[in-house]
């Protein structure tokens, strides 16, 4: 008889289809019936947070208060579990000179490895599997994926296991002008006895995401999530998750 496991899963957020990404991820977490999943939509119920063995987000420009992060924090070093996907690292400010990716919360993008800076429009490009070793990435090939690619700067040590490579502009952003540049795709951040797993794939959107800028979105995204090797992902990464073991 297995363990009951403790999870907690953060959807919220602006920009995105947030309600059709809480839905898929809750039908991979519902592939384990020994876990229990809690859904919010904020960082705010920190006793539950440290009640579990599992925090996943798909968040877009949410932040944990400071209090907040450092009970997760503390959790984190304890041997929490967090699976970190999208925009979770996401920062925006609109500005007329473009979308700005203020370094405002340096103790979050410490704790998860990176912080967003831009994304090029979405078209497909190439996932190259780093470390064929590791249980997330062993076994699956470099692939072509078509979904935003999410452009970051690298905040602490992390360990990556996929990645991407970009040079060009990153039209309607303040840091729009990028080199090549190597970009983790999915990388591994090791806290105390815990670790953050992040995943930068699984952009969507849908025709009411974009209240204030656009009323209807014409052309719903769904991006990594018409790929079956983007949901190969996201269960190892819950896998990951609810072992009992780092």
């Amino acid at each position: 008889m297995k363990k009951r496991i403790e999870a907690h899963l953060v959807a919220a957020g602006k920009y995105h289809d947030i309600d059709f990404a809480r839905l898929e991820i809750l039908k991979l977490l519902a592939e384990h019936p020994e876990v229990r999943t809690t859904v919010a939509c904020d960082y705010s119920n920190t006793k539950r947070i440290s009640d579990c063995q599992l925090l996943v987000t798909y968040c877009c420009d949410l932040m944990p208060a400071e209090e907040e992060l450092s009970t997760i924090k503390t959790w984190l070093q304890s041997g929490g579990k967090w699976l970190a996907l999208h925009g979770t690292n996401s920062i925006l400010k609109f500005t007329d000179a473009g979308v700005d990716t203020p370094d405002e919360r340096p103790d979050v993008m410490e704790v998860l490895g990176t912080q967003f800076k831009a994304h090029p429009p979405i078209a497909p490009f190439t996932v190259e599997v780093v470390d064929d070793k590791h249980e997330l990435s062993a076994g699956i090939s470099d692939f072509e994926i078509e979904d935003e690619l999410y452009l970051s700067e690298t905040t602490a040590d992390i360990k990556i296991l996929m990645q991407t490579s970009f040079e060009g502009k990153a039209s309607g952003f303040i840091k729009k002008n990028w080199p090549e540049t190597s970009v983790p795709v999915l990388y591994t951040r090791k806290l105390g006895e815990g670790m953050v797993v992040y995943n930068t794939l699984g952009h969507c959107r849908g025709h009411y995401d974009l209240p204030g800028l656009q009323d209807f979105y014409p052309n719903p995204e769904r991006c990594a999530w018409n790929y079956d090797v983007y949901y190969e992902m996201l269960r190892r990464g819950i896998a990951w998750g609810i072992r009992a073991e780092a």
